[in-house]
């Protein structure tokens, strides 16, 4: 909050009034400055669903940690795990898809950051993605506390890597979402942020964001053992003893497109994510906007091999799949919320490789697809 210029007053320059008027005038600074620190302190509560998760937890300590976004105190919604107790964070415990939970949520509530999602899930996907949506805007556009809500979404909803794209994909291109229900949900999700702000004039904001890296994520997306992160699942690409022989070696694969072509696929890392949707809070030229928030440029799988080869002595194992190329353009979001991305390729590979996990912190799959 700007604080008006009377409150900036030193306080000295008043000291000493002169006849009534002056004391009048120190004690209307002396007030105006009391109201104005009083007013500080008073935070805004951002409600975080899917605040275990991997988004949602590095937001979460980003925001506990940096003074500078001391105003804002977070609610996490739980629902099969919980955070550990901190200052400035409260912990709800309840299921999305029931109103009265998220009604309870968002109890007081000014922001709303939506990570929340299901993956290849199709008994609970619609619950999660359609119903606890409907819920959560609901309760947003009737509430007298509600500025603003963040949705981060992906770019399933314009069919990642499963079509071919001849041009950059920006903002404007239409849904086209890949075979199952995860891209479905993910397009769904758009739509109804989007229908509420044509309904009701809702404050809503998407950030659009491809994969995204944290620690060895990036490293592992590449192993040829059971370990794998993600798919495609390379060891199910070959025979099993070559799988085997990849492993043993620590080859990396070179992911083709049907014409034998590097395909380039799109990452974000979760801190150049978290920055951005920080930037987004509360940015008048965020409000109703849908932005793409990825790397400057996709990886190329080709690059990426010649440089995990050249500095490691990896050995490299092309593989034809049916995926195609998509440059996801962040243009956009660079121009509206003045946000750059900070990861390239050669600091997602030197991250991911240099990361050595402690004893407390096991690589864990905590959804399937």
């Amino acid at each position: 909050m700007r604080a008006h210029p009377l409150a900036q007053w030193p306080y000295t320059a008043v000291s000493r009034p002169v006849g009534q008027r002056g004391r009048v005038v120190a004690h209307a600074c002396a007030v105006l400055r009391a109201t104005v620190r009083s007013r500080a302190v008073v935070t805004d509560l951002v409600l975080v669903t899917g605040a275990t998760g991997k988004v949602g937890r590095v937001f979460i300590q980003r925001v506990l940690d940096d003074p500078a976004l001391g105003r804002l105190r977070v609610r996490a919604l739980c629902h099969k795990r919980t955070l550990p107790p901190q200052e400035r964070l409260e912990c709800v415990h309840g299921s999305i898809q029931d109103r009265a939970d998220v009604q309870r949520a968002l109890a007081g509530v000014t922001h709303v950051l939506h990570l929340a999602t299901s993956k290849e899930t199709p008994d609970e996907v619609m619950d999660v993605a359609v119903k606890g949506m409907f819920w959560l805007l609901e309760g947003c556009r009737a509430s007298a506390t509600f500025r603003q809500f963040v949705l981060v979404g992906g770019d399933a909803a314009v069919g990642h890597f499963h079509y071919a794209h001849p041009v950059p994909v920006v903002e404007s291109q239409p849904h086209t979402a890949y075979p199952g229900c995860y891209a479905l949900s993910k397009v769904l999700e758009e739509v109804m942020l989007q229908q509420y702000q044509v309904q009701y004039g809702l404050n809503g904001c998407c950030l659009r964001a491809p994969w995204i890296m944290e620690k060895d994520d990036f490293r592992f997306s590449l192993s040829f053992g059971d370990d794998v992160f993600g798919g495609p699942r390379w060891r199910d690409l070959l025979p099993e003893s070559e799988a085997r022989d990849h492993v043993r070696t620590g080859a990396v694969p070179v992911m083709l497109d049907p014409e034998d072509r590097p395909v380039q696929r799109n990452f974000v890392h979760v801190q150049d994510l978290v920055e951005a949707i920080l930037l987004a809070l509360d940015a008048p030229r965020a409000r109703q906007q849908l932005m793409n928030v990825c790397m400057d440029e996709p990886i190329d799988y080709g690059a990426l091999g010649e440089y995990l080869a050249r500095t490691r002595g990896l050995p490299l194992v092309p593989i034809r799949t049916p995926y195609r190329s998509t440059w996801l353009d962040n243009t956009k979001a660079k121009f509206l919320l003045g946000w750059r991305p900070r990861f390239d390729m050669v600091r997602m590979v030197e991250a991911a490789w240099a990361y050595e996990r402690a004893p407390d912190d096991p690589r864990v799959v905590w959804y399937p697809g």
